[in-house]
C-alpha cells in the first residue's frame, strides 16, 4: 500500500485520517476523491493543499467512470471508503439518496477493486446497523438489525462488501465506529450543533427526554484505528471502533453548556424522531487485541473540540446558512414552535 484513495476525505472523519495518514506514513500518497456535497468542504483540507503527496479529485463514487479515472491517473493501490451519506434525520426526510450513495456507490467501488485488482478495500461503516442494544455490547458477530433508513442503507453495504470477499476473494474490511465528535465536524450532528447554537445563545433542541445513550469516541482515536485495521486487519473481518464513553445526550448537553459557561435553561427538548434508537454500545475487543487503544479521555476531547468551534467561527459559520438553515428548518422548525422556543 503507497497510494491511498480516501473517498469522502473533504468530510469530517475523512479529512482527519487523510491528514493522519499523512503524518503517520511519509512514504504514502493520498488522493482524496469526494462529491462535494453539503457536508464536504475543502477548507477542512487546506493545510495538505501544499503536501506533494496529496491530491484532490472531485467525483462522485456512483459514476464508475470517474471512479476508474481517478484510479487510473493516480495509480491507486488502496481505497478507503468514507464517503456516504450518513445523518440519521436527513434519512428521514429522503431515504433514496442514503440507497444510492450508500449502497450502489459502494457497488461501483467494489467493482472497480475488483477489475483493477486492488491491494485492499476499506468499508468504513457505523455502530447503528446493529440497531438498538438494551444491554450488553455488540460484537462484530452480532446479527445486524437497522432501524432507520440510514443504518439500513451502511448495513446494505456492509453485507455488498463480504459478498465480494465471499464470490471474488477481495481483500476487503470493514469497521463500525460508535459517535464520533472532533474537529471539523458539521453542524448538523448532535455535538457541534449545540456547540454552535450555545455560542450563539440559541436553543439546543434536544429529543425526548435526552436519556438515549451513545459511546462516543474522539475522531482522532476513530482514525488511528482505522490505520491499525488497515494495516493489521484480517481480509473478510470487521472490527468495531468505540471510544467505551457511553454517555446520556442531556448530560453531554450539560457538559457542552458548562464549558461554554451557558446557561441550562438553553436547553429544549423537542418532539424525539421516529424511531430513536435508546443505547449503542461496541465490544472492541477484537481492535484491541490488533493494539489499538483509544488515546484521549472523553472529557479532555470534548472540551478540545468546544474550544476548536470557539475559536474557528470562520470555518463553521458560512456552513449555518443557505442549505443548512432550511433543513434545519424542516428538522427543528415545527418541533421547537411547539415547545415555545421560536
Amino acid at each position: 500500500m503507497r497510494n491511498v484513495m480516501v473517498t469522502g476525505g473533504a468530510g469530517f472523519i475523512g479529512s482527519n485520517f487523510a491528514r493522519m495518514l499523512l503524518r503517520e506514513h511519509p512514504d504514502y500518497r493520498v488522493l482524496v476523491y469526494d462529491k462535494l456535497t453539503y457536508c464536504g468542504n475543502l477548507e477542512s483540507l487546506r493545510d495538505l493543499a501544499s503536501d506533494p503527496r496529496y491530491a484532490f479529485v472531485q467525483g462522485d463514487i456512483c459514476d464508475a467512470a470517474a471512479v476508474e479515472r481517478a484510479i487510473r491517473e493516480h495509480e491507486i493501490d488502496t481505497i478507503v471508503n468514507f464517503a456516504a451519506e450518513t445523518h440519521v434525520d436527513r434519512s428521514l426526510l429522503d431515504p433514496g439518496s442514503f440507497i444510492t450513495t450508500d449502497v450502489y456507490g459502494t457497488h461501483v467501488l467494489l467493482e472497480a477493486v475488483r477489475t483493477r485488482k486492488l491491494e485492499r478495500y476499506l468499508q468504513i461503516s457505523t455502530d447503528e446497523v446493529y440497531g438498538e442494544v438494551s444491554e450488553g455490547s455488540s460484537r462484530e458477530t452480532d446479527p445486524l438489525a437497522p432501524r432507520s433508513p440510514y443504518s439500513a442503507s451502511k448495513a446494505a453495504g456492509d453485507m455488498m462488501v463480504l459478498a465480494y470477499h465471499a464470490s471474488y476473494g477481495l481483500p476487503v474490511l470493514i469497521t463500525r465506529g460508535s459517535n464520533n465528535f472532533g474537529p471539523y465536524q458539521y453542524p448538523e450532528k448532535f455535538i457541534p450543533l449545540f456547540v454552535t447554537n450555545a455560542i450563539d445563545g440559541q436553543p439546543l433542541p434536544l429529543y425526548g427526554d435526552g436519556r438515549q445513550v451513545r459511546d462516543w469516541v474522539y475522531v482522532l482515536d476513530h482514525c488511528s484505528g482505522v490505520d491499525v485495521v488497515l494495516h493489521r486487519g484480517l481480509p473478510g473481518h470487521v472490527y468495531n471502533i468505540g471510544g467505551g464513553n457511553e454517555r446520556l445526550n442531556i448530560d453531554v448537553a450539560h457538559a457542552i453548556l458548562g464549558l461554554l459557561g451557558k446557561p441550562e435553561s438553553l436547553i429544549q427538548p423537542v418532539t424525539d424522531r421516529p424511531g430513536h434508537d435508546r443505547r449503542y454500545s461496541l465490544d472492541c475487543g477484537k481492535l484491541r487485541a490488533l493494539g489499538w487503544t483509544p488515546g484521549h479521555a472523553f472529557e479532555e476531547a470534548l472540551a478540545a473540540t468546544v474550544r476548536w468551534y470557539a475559536d474557528n467561527e470562520a470555518w463553521w459559520r458560512p456552513l449555518k446558512s443557505g442549505e443548512y438553515r432550511d433543513y434545519y428548518q424542516r428538522q427543528y422548525g415545527a418541533r421547537l414552535e411547539r415547545s415555545g422556543q421560536v
